[in-house]
């Protein structure tokens, strides 16, 4: 699977894809759709026949030789058509608004539920500021390409077809020759000049994404910035990628005016010839002053939205690089996918088993070699090792985020891979190492737990993860508003509150990966009791890197280099003498120096010292 980032496509969509990729979103209102046609329809022969009937009002005004009558009725009759136009043109808007706005909504969803069912990899690789802007750019093109290619361009065809039959059926062909000519010029000019510019927008939308990328990755990093002085060095960058999209957009701008000069002069040329030509029928008298009127009416009716077409046409060109790149997200495809018809997980007794795994995050890295244990039903199993050893991937493979290569890992004897992810999510429980919460209130964020809660449920999974008195004390209690990513927080208050999340969801299955790594020894102790408790008769995977937090653990598994190199009680693995024991007694020595740098608890009661195994 690629990684999508906010560089160039790899592979750039073809632009009727992109369009027919909007066909659904049109169909479900499609009665909406052809009223709205319709009405376009009526308001452009009302719009054709507006000369026709002032063709007439001005032959019957210019009569020498007979006495004048107000002709009232042609002059009524064209107040209607005017009024026709406008208002048929007003309804159909009117009529469209739902079919667009729904689109853009359904669009969004769809992308937004993509986004959540791309495997982790992706989310591991992706840029969020480009992602975002992709996005936001891609549903403003939606709007714009649903009205302009219906309500600008088609119009626009079906107006020239019916000012064509009209000239070829009262006129020469000649004027329909010099129409069609001009039509030819202004469109294949428009076309050529458009193709080159298009260059210069995918540029800027290339330099967009990648500064607002970095000023989003800046700015989510504010205090590392200011941690190491380095604003300017930030400024640098995101100036970098904005000084090439000024680039970019120089030129874009120029060479709109380019193709503005050039559509001008194409159209004054057009309409130049067609003058003269009915200057010299009204000259020659095979053709009359409303003659003339007709054709001019009809020629600035004609190419003035000519003219906007090129304008539409470049935006649509520049609608659809706009949509391209969102819709590219939506070619992505999922690394991990439920299999078809995949039921869901029954739990049973909660038994977990890893059996032969082998697993790698690429293929020249392999993370796990033949790891094979099992969690008994309601037992705890802790994992243990250096950093890097491949502890926290563990958790990972149980939650499905990636698959293994080798081997399986099975839920009551049911293989992870054959089953819904839903399911086997819906009966794990995690408190992880880096808690990373929503930028919205302490209540939400223990409520995300199981949303359906109540707020007696809520406020006593707080009590348990031992925050309720903290939440209390804040001025605006349970309401108060965390900041993105927790960051109003401190690391031992947002894990506090990620195990209030994990004991409301009451699953039966629980992993604890260092879930008490961001706590001071006090709390750790009081919150480790908590954990005990709440994983008392539940099937409860360890990942912990201080052995004093896995003790009482049914087995305790030593991982090193992606294998399990030791197992057994903390007792017995103590007196193998082995890498284990090794670890203990380096972290009992590191205990005693930070006691000993503490004053008064070196020299403490021994009851309220940090207790020792028998066995070390």
């Amino acid at each position: 699977m690629r990684a999508y980032h906010s560089g160039p496509p790899p592979s750039r969509r073809n632009d009727w894809k992109t369009i027919k990729s909007l066909l659904p979103y049109l169909w479900e209102f499609r009665a909406r759709v052809i009223v709205a046609l319709v009405l376009l329809v009526g308001a452009k022969v009302a719009n054709v026949a507006v000369p026709l009937l002032l063709k007439r009002i001005v032959d019957s005004l210019n009569k020498p030789h007979v006495v004048l009558v107000l002709p009232v009725a042609l002059l009524v009759g064209y107040g209607l058509l005017r009024l026709a136009s406008s208002l048929f043109g007003e309804l159909r808007d009117a009529v469209f608004a739902k079919v667009t706005q729904r689109a853009i909504r359904r669009v969004a969803n769809q992308m937004f539920e993509h986004l959540h069912g791309l495997s982790l990899r992706f989310h591991l690789e992706r840029q969020t500021g480009g992602v975002s802007r992709d996005i936001e750019r891609g549903t403003r093109g939606i709007s714009f390409l649903l009205n302009f290619m219906l309500f600008n361009i088609l119009p626009t065809l079906v107006e020239i077809a019916l000012v064509a039959a009209v000239l070829l059926a009262k006129y020469a062909i000649v004027f329909s020759l010099v129409t069609f000519l001009t039509l030819g010029l202004y469109i294949g000019f428009t076309l050529i000049v458009t193709e080159w510019r298009m260059v210069f927008r995918r540029t800027m939308n290339d330099m967009d994404s990648k500064a607002n990328t970095r000023a989003i990755d800046s700015l989510l990093n504010y205090e590392t910035v200011k941690y190491f002085g380095n604003e300017a060095y930030e400024s640098r960058r995101y100036d970098d990628s904005m000084r090439v999209w000024e680039t970019a957009a120089v030129r874009n701008q120029t060479s709109l005016a380019f193709l503005n000069a050039g559509q001008s002069a194409i159209i004054a040329i057009g309409v130049t010839l067609l003058m003269v030509l009915a200057g010299e029928g009204v000259v020659n008298r095979t053709m009359t002053i409303g003659d003339l009127v007709l054709v001019n009416v009809y020629m600035l009716q004609l190419y003035q939205p000519l003219h906007f077409l090129g304008f539409v046409y470049r935006e649509i060109r520049h609608s659809l690089a706009d949509m391209e790149r969102m819709f590219t997200l939506l070619d992505e495809h999922a690394e991990v996918a439920d299999k078809p018809d995949a039921p869901p997980l029954a739990v049973t007794r909660g038994r977990v088993s890893f059996e032969h795994v082998d697993f790698g995050y690429r293929p020249d890295r392999q993370i796990l070699h033949d790891v094979s244990f099992e969690i008994p039903s309601g037992k705890t199993v802790a994992v243990v090792g250096p950093s890097g050893a491949g502890k926290s991937t563990l958790s990972r493979l149980i939650f499905r985020f990636f698959d293994v290569q080798q081997g399986r890992i099975t839920i009551d004897g049911q293989d992870v891979r054959e089953i819904t992810q839903k399911s086997l999510r819906g009966v794990l429980g995690i408190v992880p190492q880096d808690t990373v919460l929503f930028n919205d209130t302490i209540y939400y964020n223990i409520l995300y737990g199981r949303p359906e809660a109540s707020r007696d449920e809520v406020i006593a999974a707080a009590r348990h993860a031992h925050i309720h008195d903290f939440v209390e004390s804040l001025p605006e209690k349970y309401d108060t508003v965390v900041g993105e990513r927790g960051l109003k927080l401190s690391g031992g208050e947002k894990q506090r509150v990620a195990i209030a999340r994990t004991i409301l969801k009451n699953p039966p299955i629980l992993v604890f990966d260092e879930a008490t790594s961001a706590l001071d020894s006090k709390s750790e102790k009081a919150i480790q009791g908590e954990l005990q408790r709440i994983a008392r008769d539940r099937t409860t995977l360890v990942i912990a890197h201080r052995l004093s937090t896995v003790v009482d653990a049914d087995e305790i598994l030593v991982i090193d280099h992606g294998r399990i190199v030791e197992r057994g009680t903390h007792r017995q693995l103590l007196a193998r003498a082995g890498v284990y024991a090794h670890m203990w007694a380096l972290q009992l020595t590191e205990q005693e120096s930070d006691e000993r740098a503490v004053p008064g608890v070196a020299n403490a009661p021994a009851k309220d010292r940090p207790a020792r195994s028998l066995a070390s």
